[in-house]
């Protein structure tokens, strides 16, 4: 995976105006185009579409500030039709036009060319279990929120907190299939959105694909397969999405397995106070 997210970063650099196949990259190294978007989401720490926006833009600041060019001649020579397109991305970017830039030379951003490499980490067992379920059905309360990678999500909380006590014990009783209780689902986002993208969050659980479900919920349809449960416990949320990071970048470049489409599940097994004992339930395939 590391050799395949570099040869990514190459494919960038090689040509700033051209479209990146992700796809037919992730062919070549023998994984799936989702995998390799979210793995380098999650390792760089920023989506592959922001990544190649920031580097185009550094490029082209480069070449405004010390060339003759003309704008439009840089714009197009980074795959943007238009001035008023480049402007656009060039703003939101550097903070600044590129007529501005080129005037003044600055202040300007840059992204540097990333690089991954492998570090020996793993000091610390990761409790992993894998396990193949049946079809089922995501059935409770559904809203669309936008992501937030760091920190409680207030929306979420917003949704959860509407929902009354009395309609919980219902979803409980509903619950019919692993994962067992409530469920905190996330869906319908791609693989590598940046924060602040709508999301679905589903406030439900988890009930076997053949049982008639309440009309008045909604519901997410879940296709057999396979799924990684990680196992963690200590303050929320911060334990939780340590623990999304440590899937990334120890677990995964590690084991025979990739993410395949598919929702993103919590299950929350204990929660006093600000501590949480949870599992992370993701949709996974053979490598």
């Amino acid at each position: 995976m590391i050799g395949a997210l570099n040869a990514l970063v190459d494919l960038v650099e090689a040509d700033a105006s051209a479209d990146v196949d992700a796809a037919g990259l992730a062919r070549t190294h023998g994984t799936t185009e989702y995998h390799l978007r979210r793995m380098f989401s999650a390792l760089a720490g920023v989506p592959l579409s922001e990544y190649v926006r920031r580097r185009r833009m550094t490029l082209a600041a480069a070449e405004l500030v010390s060339g003759d060019a003309s704008i439009l001649d840089v714009a197009v020579r980074h795959g943007y039709g238009s001035v008023e397109a480049f402007g656009r991305a060039f703003r939101a970017v550097h903070g600044i036009g590129p007529a501005q830039a080129r005037r003044d030379g600055g202040p300007l951003r840059t992204q540097p060319t990333l690089r991954f490499r492998l570090s020996v980490e793993g000091s610390v067992p990761m409790d992993v279990t894998v396990t193949t379920l049946p079809a089922l059905v995501l059935a409770g309360h559904a809203a669309r929120v936008p992501l937030i990678h760091e920190g409680v999500n207030p929306h979420i909380q917003q949704h959860i907190a509407a929902i009354p006590a009395e309609e919980h014990a219902r979803l409980k009783a509903l619950s019919s299939a692993e994962p067992a209780g409530i469920l905190a689902v996330t869906g319908d986002i791609e693989p590598d959105a940046p924060e602040g993208t709508t999301l679905t969050y589903l406030h439900g659980v988890a009930v076997s694909a053949d049982d008639e479900v309440p009309e008045d919920l909604d519901v997410l349809r879940v296709d057999e397969g396979s799924w990684a449960v990680f196992s963690a416990s200590g303050p929320f949320p911060e334990t939780l999405q340590t623990l999304w990071a440590a899937t990334a970048t120890e677990w995964f470049p590690s084991n025979p397995w990739r993410l395949r489409p598919g929702p993103s599940i919590v299950r929350y097994l204990e929660f006093t106070g600000s501590h949480a004992s949870c599992e992370l339930w993701l949709a996974v395939e053979p490598a």
